[in-house]
């Protein structure tokens, strides 16, 4: 089940970018926007920047920011969902254009924040063809909405409500 919020993105505020640092366990790079609020109304996805400050690439649009979420993730990682995932991939055409019109999606909202030559065609989370990273699909799938990412979707629905016992820190 996705939580009701909104998929716009709006600017993060400082008391948005704290929040985020208190759930990384660290100061946030390349914030560009609060890409998606939890229901409890702290950020749960940011959208960064193609190029951090530092100048590195970051080819990662959408970012999970909440930990609550990040975890359960780990824990359908290591349950081979991943691999599941991918095998489905292989053997339904109709998942496999949804998810590479995901990955178009994904790079469509990266190149709106700025071009960076060295990452160009490349989305994450192992799109288009390769599942690497469930929680960059969920964190699209929340930032863009359902639908926008299929497999995203399934990893949502597979959380359960994560944000039920309330704001995932102070």
């Amino acid at each position: 089940m996705t939580p009701a919020s909104s998929a716009a993105s709006t600017p993060a505020s400082q008391a948005d970018l704290e929040a985020v640092g208190r759930q990384l366990g660290r100061t946030p790079r390349g914030v560009h926007a609060v890409a998606h609020r939890c229901p409890c109304s702290l950020p749960d996805v940011v959208a960064t920047e193609p190029r951090l400050d530092d100048g590195t690439p970051f080819p990662t649009t959408f970012y999970l920011t909440c930990p609550r979420a990040a975890s359960r993730i780990g824990s359908l990682e290591g349950s081979g969902l991943m691999k599941e995932m991918e095998a489905r991939l292989r053997a339904d055409d109709d998942l496999a254009a949804a998810y590479a019109e995901a990955h178009r999606r994904y790079l469509a909202a990266r190149a709106e924040l700025g071009s960076v030559p060295e990452i160009e065609g490349i989305s994450a989370g192992g799109m288009p063809d390769r599942v690497k990273c469930l929680h960059v699909l969920a964190a699209q799938a929340l930032a863009q909405g359902p639908g926008a990412n299929p497999l995203g979707d399934e990893v949502l629905d597979a959380l359960g409500d994560w944000w039920a016992p309330g704001p995932c820190v102070d």
